[in-house]
C-alpha cells in the first residue's frame, strides 16, 4: 500500500517533518496564527490549518480562543515528563523550588534540555511575583535564557557544536547574544562560575540567574533558575539570592544521587 499523500505529493514523512516545524515555530515565537505559520513554512494556509488541527487533537498545540492564535499545549510537557528520570526529578525538586521561591520572593523554574530547547518542567511563584505567567511546558531558547546557558555550558565542545551547527541565534531583544563567539565566552564563564545569567535577553524587563542540577554520575540533567522584573531583580547583584540558588541546586542534585565529594 503506498504511503498517504498530502498536498503536492508530500509523503507521510514530510507531514511529520512539517508538524515538527510547526512546533518549532511556536516554541520560538510563543504564539502565531495560521497565516503566519503558512507563510514561514511556504505552504498553503489549508495545509497549515490541517497540521494545526492534528496537533490540537493530540494536545501538543492549543488555540487562544480570544485571538485565534496557536501556542504549544500541555501535551508537550507530558512528553518531556515521560523521559526516563525526568518525572522523578520533578517530584524530588518540587519542594525545593517552592522553598527557594518563598525565600527569594521571585519566580523559580526547573528546566531540562530537549530538542535544542530548554523546556520548563516545573515552576514555583514567590510572594513578590507580579505576573502569573505559567512557564511550565514552555520551550525557551538556549542562548537567551539563564537555564539554557547552564544546559549549554554543561555540554562538551563537540556536542555543543553539533547542537548549534546550522542554526542561527535569533534576536529577541536588543540585548540578545547573537554572536557565536560571544556566546562561547559566556558559556565558559558560566561553567567556571557555576551559574549563568541573563539581563533582558529573552524578554524586555525580565532578568534571571540559573545553576545546574547533577545526577548520580555528575552529569548536568537540569537547571534551576530564579527570574524577576529587571527593575528590582539583579541576577548577580544579591549574594543572598545566589547563595540560596546554589543551595537549592546542590540539594536537588543530592536528591538525584549526586555526591559533591
Amino acid at each position: 500500500m503506498p504511503p498517504c499523500e498530502d498536498e503536492g505529493g508530500a509523503s507521510g514523512v514530510q507531514s511529520v517533518d512539517r508538524a515538527a516545524t510547526v512546533l518549532q515555530i511556536l516554541a520560538r515565537q510563543g504564539r502565531a496564527g495560521v497565516s503566519e505559520i503558512a507563510a514561514e513554512m511556504g505552504i498553503h494556509k489549508s495545509t497549515a490549518s490541517r497540521l494545526l488541527g492534528a496537533l490540537v487533537a493530540r494536545e501538543l498545540v492549543q488555540q487562544d480562543r480570544d485571538r485565534g492564535k496557536y501556542q504549544l499545549g500541555f501535551g508537550i510537557l507530558r512528553l518531556a515528563a515521560a523521559i526516563p528520570g525526568r518525572l522523578n526529578l520533578v517530584q524530588e525538586a518540587g519542594p525545593l523550588l517552592q522553598d527557594l521561591a518563598t525565600a527569594v520572593k521571585e519566580t523559580v523554574n526547573l528546566a531540562v534540555l530537549r530538542s535544542g530547547y530548554a523546556v520548563n518542567v516545573d515552576q514555583a511563584l514567590g510572594p513578590s511575583t507580579l505576573a502569573t505567567q505559567d512557564w511550565i511546558g514552555s520551550l525557551t531558547p538556549l542562548h537567551a535564557t539563564a537555564s539554557g546557558k547552564v544546559l549549554l555550558a554543561a555540554l562538551s565542545t563537540d556536542d555543543r557544536r553539533d547542537l548549534l551547527q546550522g542554526t542561527r541565534l535569533p534576536r529577541f531583544t536588543s540585548r540578545t547574544i547573537t554572536s557565536r563567539a560571544r556566546l562561547e565566552e559566556e558559556l565558559l564563564q558560566a561553567a567556571h562560575a557555576g551559574y549563568a545569567l541573563t539581563r533582558e535577553e529573552y524578554e524586555i524587563g525580565l532578568s534571571s540567574v540559573a545553576v545546574p542540577v547533577h545526577d548520580h554520575r555528575g552529569a548536568v540533567i537540569a537547571s534551576i533558575s530564579v527570574s524577576g522584573p529587571a527593575f528590582r531583580f539583579s541576577p548577580d547583584g544579591d549574594p543572598a539570592v545566589l547563595e540560596a540558588l546554589h543551595r537549592s541546586g546542590l540539594a536537588a542534585s543530592q536528591r538525584m544521587g549526586y555526591s559533591a565529594g
